[in-house]
Formats: C-alpha cells, structure tokens, sequence
C-alpha cells in the first residue's frame, strides 16, 4: 500500500489553520516524513502517526517553512527514549545547524541520527521495499523533489498448480521472480502456467517548491501520484514567476503534459483563507487534481 497523509499545507507561515508544508508517506509498513515546518509534531500526535515507525525524513530545501519544526520533533523523540537509527536527506548546511543547536542544548540523542547530504539527482536511497530518487527544482535557494517508487513486485504464485506440475518447493522463489523452471521429471515449466503477475509497483512525486519548469515532464512522467505547490491562482502568473512559486493552471499544465495519474496541490499562499479556486482552476486543465487538505490520506 502507499498513502500519502497531509500534515501541513500552508506557505510560509501558519495561517487560517493550517500549518507549513509536511507529509507522511506509508509504504507498506515504513513511514517516510517529508518536510517538517512549524507544528509538524503536534500535527502528527494529532493524526495519530505511529512516529516510531519513522525511520526516513527527507526536507526539500532551507527555508523555515520546510524545517523548522524538525528540531523539536528529533530532540522530543530522544526524550522518548527512541533507540533506532534516523536517516535524514537534506541539504548539506542542515547539518550544521542541527550540530549547533544540539550543542547549544548540550542534548545527546540516545540514537543514530545519519545524515545524507543531497547534492545531485539519482537515487539516495535504496531500500528492501522502495528507491528514493532525487532531482533539483527551480527555487529561490537550492531545492529538491523526490520520487518514490515501490519496487517491482514479485509474481504470484498459483500454488495449486505448481503442486499439480510436481515443481520442488526449492524453486519457488525463481518462480516468483519470473523464470521458468524444470520440474521434478526435468520437464520444463513455463513460468506463466503456474503464476500470476502482481500489482504493478507505485510511484509518488514530491515536487519542492519552484517555479513552472517543463524541464521537470520527463523526470516524473507517467508517474502516478504527484504532489506539486501551488502557490497562488492563476490570475499571479508573473508574482508567481518572480518568487519562484507555481499557480494553479502551471501545476495542472506540468501533470497534464507529464502524464501522471494524479495530482496534490499545496503550499497555498496565506492571501488565501478560501481554497475553493485552487481546485476549480486546476481541475480546468488537470481534472484528476485534490487539493491537500490537512488530515486527508491520498491512497493508490
């Protein structure tokens, strides 16, 4: 299963209740944190996250709106006596300022926590079950997406076939992975008589914050599930361009022309105390748009 939960959606301060930018991505039993502005632990109690089950956090980029709640939620975690490794993507500098504001506390962490530094786009994460890739976006300050892909997913095997073709338990796993295999006669079976092809694998974009970028179509094409800011309404195009933010018609023409399944819009200027425009524009040139509301669990 992947789901993406909505912990905050706001720009740059909270307003109008609702909080800056972060997500939990669930894939299978891992959860992933994906950004984590102001607020973002208290958001979690309130959606009641297992926060245990955190064992990735990737942050986009260094402005407050996409960080500054990860201080708390570290340190809160080592006062919870929380015992097993944290992997942290972010920007290089990020450890330095995590550095010094543990040693200003004089606070030890009771666990691991590693820190990747992102610095070009590719693969930074390589897990049982998931690939992270990352790409640079077009942002005021060095800025990052990232995708996240499920790994293909083995075959399933028609066990009371398999037992009928008299194939050794042995060779399941090759099976599985797509081979054909010899029987217990030395008989050749074709890996299509005894299974059935899986679900395909899932994929989730997170698009950091940035201006309109058509360079961006190839790298999330055809991916199914796209989370893309949008900033304001379409009416503040050149405002948009000139702050290196998104409108709603952008965010909609880059799914559109990518061809992704579906889409999440965010990151909505604190002008707005009504979100109601947001969707109505977007869903004009994308139709399969969902705004991200806070609490709301997008599932493929």
């Amino acid at each position: 299963m992947l789901g993406v939960t909505i912990l905050g959606n706001n720009s740059a301060i909270p307003a109008h209740d609702r909080h800056p930018t972060a997500q939990i991505l669930t894939l299978h039993n891992e959860l992933i944190l994906i950004d984590c502005g102001e607020g973002t632990q208290v958001q979690i109690a309130k959606y009641k996250i297992k926060y245990n089950k955190i064992n990735h956090i990737f942050i986009s980029h260094l402005h407050g709106d996409h960080y500054f709640g990860l201080i708390g939620l570290i340190t809160s975690w080592g006062l919870m006596n929380r015992d097993h490794d944290l992997h942290l993507y972010a920007p290089p500098l990020l450890k330095n300022i995590i550095d010094l504001q543990l040693t200003a506390a004089s606070t030890s962490l009771p666990y691991n926590l590693i820190f990747h530094p992102l610095g070009s786009n590719g693969i930074i994460a390589d897990e049982a079950n998931f690939t992270v890739e990352s790409f640079s976006t077009k942002h005021r300050i060095p800025c990052w997406g990232f995708i996240f892909r499920e790994k293909k997913r083995l075959r399933r095997l028609i066990l009371k076939e398999a037992l009928k073709y008299n194939i050794a338990e042995s060779t399941f796993a090759n099976l599985q992975k797509g081979e054909d295999v010899f029987n217990r006669a030395g008989e050749l079976i074709k890996n299509a008589t005894v299974t059935t092809s899986n679900t395909a694998a899932k994929s989730y974009v997170f698009c950091g914050d940035t201006k309109y970028d058509e360079s961006l179509i190839d790298i999330v094409k055809n991916t199914q599930l796209m989370y893309h800011e949008t900033t304001y309404l379409k009416n503040l195009n050149e405002k948009a361009t000139m702050r290196f933010h998104s409108t709603t018609e952008q965010a909609a023409t880059l799914a559109a022309k990518a061809g992704v399944q579906q889409l999440i819009i965010g990151h909505f200027s604190s002008n707005y105390s009504n979100l109601d425009e947001f969707v109505t524009e977007s869903r004009a040139v994308f139709p399969n748009t969902h705004l991200a509301l806070e609490g709301l669990t997008f599932r493929l």
